[in-house]
């Protein structure tokens, strides 16, 4: 088995590994730090010699590598004792470890590595890491920061939860609601920066987004009965179906009202639509609301026949229920394709006033694009121009230029 063979079983078992570990050693940066080592084995000996049962092969590993460190701290010899011996009872490679509480273990794993004492930055790292399998470099590629950044990172979490002594367990079920919503904004995070890179000359990194939705639909089948869960899966699938439009071959951006909608990603759409509906039988929470505008992109055949009057009371819904400067601006151009751009320009030049979004490109892009709707030509280019001052996407950057170009 190649590298590229090892890292797709590793990807797919990876959370179930670091779980299982961790729940045998009650050491969740030792089990992560042993299963890191079974990989670097594996990529050593498969090219040689591929396993029958590859995740076997990983889980046996990597516990024989967690017995070896705990070996080698004096202070917990009858921790080692008792994993010596259950090691000794389980030795085979193609041995399932407690296949009963692997949805569970994984479970736990999100929530610890969404715990509320980590860092922002530090728990979509670990995240990242533990429950998705990425490597540092592929997370430090995803979010154009350096390796050893992300190595940092991932280091003062593990170091974090040891010192905090977070149990390795699932959180009870009142606290547990409380703590999701933790867990979906880091996933949320993760598929924002792959549908619109925050930086760099790339508008997409469709791999970041499709792990995001991958873990997604992982907690979406752990937690059934959690609306905003299916929400959000839903907002990521709506959302992905576009991708194919979004740019052209060389990169580019394609705005929505230039995307071809042939090529959105039917099954995509699908997809999406089953996750919202299950989402709706309890009422749409924050991620619902923005899956069902979504959906009202998904559902019409051009930008014309759009539902803008519903989108506009979906956006107003949404920001009774989770308010924000983003979700106001939104509303915003929504407002100014269901009743024209004056109206819209109001809302803006509100928020202006509120200095909610200072230093932010979104404002002066929306700002200038209605004013350019309004006939205020040379205002609209003073507006997109300072937009494009301050966008850190090239990609993006070089489509507001050639619109304030455009208005000459």
């Amino acid at each position: 088995m190649d590298m590229a063979g090892v890292e797709a079983v590793w990807r797919i078992e990876s959370a179930r590994i670091v779980a299982a570990l961790t729940r045998f050693t009650g050491d969740f940066g030792l089990a992560e730090d042993a299963a890191q080592e079974a990989v670097a084995e594996a990529l050593a000996s498969w090219p040689l010699a591929s396993p029958a049962n590859p995740a076997g092969w990983l889980m046996a590993t990597a516990r024989r590598r967690a017995v070896d460190a705990i070996r080698r701290r004096s202070t917990l010899q009858d921790r080692y004792a008792l994993l010596a011996a259950d090691l000794a009872v389980g030795s085979a490679v193609d041995e399932e470890v407690d296949p009963d509480r692997i949805d569970d273990d994984v479970l736990a794993l999100m929530f610890i590595s969404c715990h509320p004492v980590l860092s922002p930055e530090v728990r979509v790292a670990l995240t990242l890491r533990v429950v998705g399998g990425l490597s540092s470099a592929e997370i430090a590629r995803a979010f154009l920061v350096p390796v050893p950044t992300v190595q940092a990172r991932i280091t003062r979490g593990k170091k974090t939860i040891a010192a905090a002594g977070v149990p390795f367990e699932l959180p009870a079920a009142g606290e547990r609601r409380e703590r999701l919503g933790g867990v979906l904004s880091v996933l949320y995070v993760i598929f924002t920066e792959g549908s619109t890179a925050t930086s760099g000359d790339r508008l997409l990194r469709p791999e970041v987004a499709y792990e995001a939705i991958r873990l997604a639909r992982t907690l979406a089948a752990l937690q059934p009965d959690e609306p905003e869960v299916h929400g959000l899966l839903a907002l990521f699938e709506l959302t992905a179906a576009r991708f194919p439009a979004r740019t052209a071959p060389d990169g580019s951006p394609i705005l929505l009202e230039d995307q071809d909608r042939r090529r959105w990603d039917v099954a995509a759409i699908r997809r999406g639509s089953a996750a919202l509906a299950t989402a709706s039988t309890r009422g749409l929470g924050p991620y619902g609301l923005q899956a069902a505008i979504a959906a009202a992109h998904a559902s019409a055949p051009s930008v014309e026949t759009t539902d803008w009057d519903r989108i506009v009371v979906l956006y107003e819904a949404l920001g009774r229920v989770a308010p924000s400067p983003v979700v106001e601006l939104n509303r915003a151009v929504a407002v100014a394709m269901a009743s024209g751009p004056a109206q819209a320009l109001t809302i803006v030049d509100e928020l202006i006033a509120s200095d909610r979004l200072a230093g932010s490109h979104l404002v002066p892009t929306v700002r200038g694009e209605l004013l350019a709707r309004l006939g205020r030509r040379p205002e609209a280019r003073a507006e997109l121009e300072l937009a494009a001052r301050l966008c850190p996407n090239q990609r993006e950057r070089s489509v507001l230029l050639r619109k304030a170009a455009e208005l000459g």
